[in-house]
């Protein structure tokens, strides 16, 4: 039986405070999304014509993955002009009326912003080359005279995050720094040219619009001075390792509720390295903050910042800073009622801090969907991706875990992301082809990381149409497992317990409910068990194997999966989530 005597860790907010603070957010990866011009990738048009299905769902607002011009080397994360669409999404008008539809339907737009590094088809990349060591056009990126005799060594001994080195020769005996793929140059932010750049490009977008950046690498940009060499293990988001050991780290600091601040002393970073997390990033962010200001209608900014401990991400989320910071201690936490308690208190604890919102995220364009990871032996595990060769995730268990873990997540107050395809119950596409794999870190590293592309296969719209219903030709640029079938949208719209139907109904409860803007009190429970009250909700997460009775008065509102009736009582079963009129 539940306990009745709940412990406050945060307390409610106004519900009438900036969108932001309680928004639910969708994220939209352009050329996985839907696709208009029947070439088989996703675009603008493609998006515009389902954002319909968006505003049913009970979005507040759309995420848009790049669809700036580029060469594609890291699906769009590779710029080449940030101020116009690449044709293979379409064009500035088209952009322009899925903005105008989508405030048409009340839905915001955020969109990519990628600061860190340029494609090297850039203009002023293209100009770096071009021009001669110590030249203005080479200042505004990392290049540095090798070591050895004669050069021939790089720089430092930093590590692309896609695996190999972190830094490219150029024919003059110059090295570059790229800490993802050799087409993607780091940008030098100690220029005052770069930072003029981005604060104008800023304002191009904020012209047309748009109501907030999402930002890549948050925690990148600035580098230590002198690039110093790091002997600890480079990883970020394609890499599972910083990610989890922050979680860990996390949990252990907070089991207290205290936190424990751990500083590298080399970097002055929160053991990030130097390339990651240095101070000088936030008198960028209080920059930007300023911009946006000058902006009618609460504009945003998120963080896309893998950092650690807590307190160190709470920084990007000051008030004269950014207003959300994804948390992805919260994502790499292991199916584990205890982890997942600590890490949301210590979340709130961080955020409450400086008076910003705890920004929720389950799945999103970089890591294996949840309803993948979850059904692993090690539940909520890290891999690089999923290949044939590999484990292969327990579907049905996975899909159950992920619905318990989304009403959790949807019964916290804060913000929280979507990404594409998850309320549909999508998992990854575990057994796609070596040969079709696109990504760069799966080239990189010679396929000992399989990558992202399983998570971002085309979604399935229609059950019956050839491409499930992606394309008006069928075409897809991804394959698309057959299973995918039972997933379409068309099958599940309209079906009492289907998980297009569970976000839905979430979704609204979430809304009536304001529990985006209510408060978080913990009820004693068992082990394997979250109880918590959020405003008039009581929110119960069963994540063990014994099954746990409700009082004999509760009223359900909504749950995750199937309850039991033993008796006079329902009882929640293993790897469900259930809320109750508290």
């Amino acid at each position: 039986m539940l306990d009745a005597r709940p412990t406050t860790v945060h307390a409610p907010g106004s519900p009438d405070g900036e969108w932001w603070r309680d928004a639910v957010i969708y994220q939209v990866y352009p050329r996985s999304f839907a696709d208009g011009s029947g070439d088989g990738v996703g675009d603008l048009p493609g998006i515009t014509s389902r954002l319909p299905h968006l505003a049913e769902l009970g979005v507040d607002a759309v995420w848009l993955s790049p669809f700036y011009r580029s060469p594609q080397a890291d699906a769009g994360y590779d710029v080449a002009d940030y101020r116009d669409v690449d044709p293979l999404f379409g064009t500035l008008d088209d952009f322009d009326a899925l903005l105008g539809r989508a405030h048409g339907l009340g839905l915001r737009v955020i969109v990519d912003l990628v600061p860190n590094h340029t494609s090297d088809e850039h203009a002023w990349f293209v100009e770096a080359l071009a021009a001669a060591p110590g030249s203005p056009a080479r200042e505004r990126y990392l290049f540095r005279e090798g070591r050895g005799e004669h050069g021939e060594l790089p720089p430092n001994n930093w590590e692309s995050i896609f695996g190999g080195p972190a830094w490219t020769r150029v024919p003059d005996g110059q090295w570059y720094l790229h800490l993802f793929d050799s087409r993607q140059p780091d940008l030098n932010w100690e220029h005052d040219e770069v930072r003029a750049e981005f604060e104008d490009v800023l304002r191009f977008w904020l012209d047309r619009g748009v109501d907030g950046f999402r930002i890549d690498v948050a925690h990148g940009m600035v580098k230590a001075p002198g690039l110093p060499d790091w002997h600890g293990h480079v990883s970020m988001i394609e890499g599972s390792e910083t990610a989890h050991e922050a979680a860990e780290h996390v949990l252990h600091a907070h089991a207290d509720g205290t936190e424990v601040e751990r500083v590298d002393e080399v970097t002055g970073s929160g053991n990030q390295g130097p390339m990651f997390d240095q101070d000088g990033v936030h008198e960028i962010y209080r920059a930007w903050n300023r911009v946006l200001a000058g902006y009618q209608g609460d504009r945003a900014l998120v963080a896309e910042a893998w950092v650690e401990p807590l307190s160190r991400l709470a920084r990007y989320v000051r008030p004269d800073e950014m207003q959300q910071a994804f948390n992805f201690a919260f994502l790499a936490t292991l199916w584990d009622a205890a982890a997942l308690r600590d890490v949301i208190t210590a979340s709130y604890a961080a955020s409450d801090s400086v008076g910003a919102p705890t920004t929720w995220v389950l799945s999103n364009h970089d890591v294996v969907r949840h309803a993948s990871r979850l059904g692993l032996a090690v539940a909520g595990s890290r891999p690089n991706g999923i290949g044939a060769s590999d484990e292969q995730p327990d579907e049905e268990l996975g899909l159950r875990r992920a619905r318990a873990a989304t009403l959790l997540m949807l019964g916290l107050p804060g913000s929280a992301y979507l990404y594409q395809g998850e309320e549909l119950g999508l998992p990854d596409h575990t057994a796609l082809p070596d040969d079709l794999r696109q990504d760069p870190a799966f080239f990189r590293t010679g396929g000992a990381e399989r990558g992202r592309d399983g998570c971002r296969v085309p979604l399935p719209w229609s059950a019956a149409e050839p491409g499930f219903g992606f394309s008006p030709t069928g075409r897809t640029w991804l394959p698309q497992p057959a299973s995918w079938v039972a997933y379409a949208a068309d099958a599940q719209r309209g079906v009492a317990g289907s998980t297009y139907e569970t976000y839905r109904s979430a979704l609204a409860l979430r809304k009536a409910e304001q529990l985006g803007s209510g408060g978080l009190a913990w009820h004693a429970s068992g082990d394997d068990v979250l109880d918590l009250v959020n405003r008039g909700v009581r929110v119960v997460a069963n994540l063990g194997t014994t099954p746990v009775r409700l009082p004999a008065d509760a009223l359900v509102l909504i749950a995750s999966g199937d309850l039991v009736t033993d008796g006079d009582a329902l009882v929640v079963p293993a790897d469900t989530t259930v809320w109750l009129r508290a």
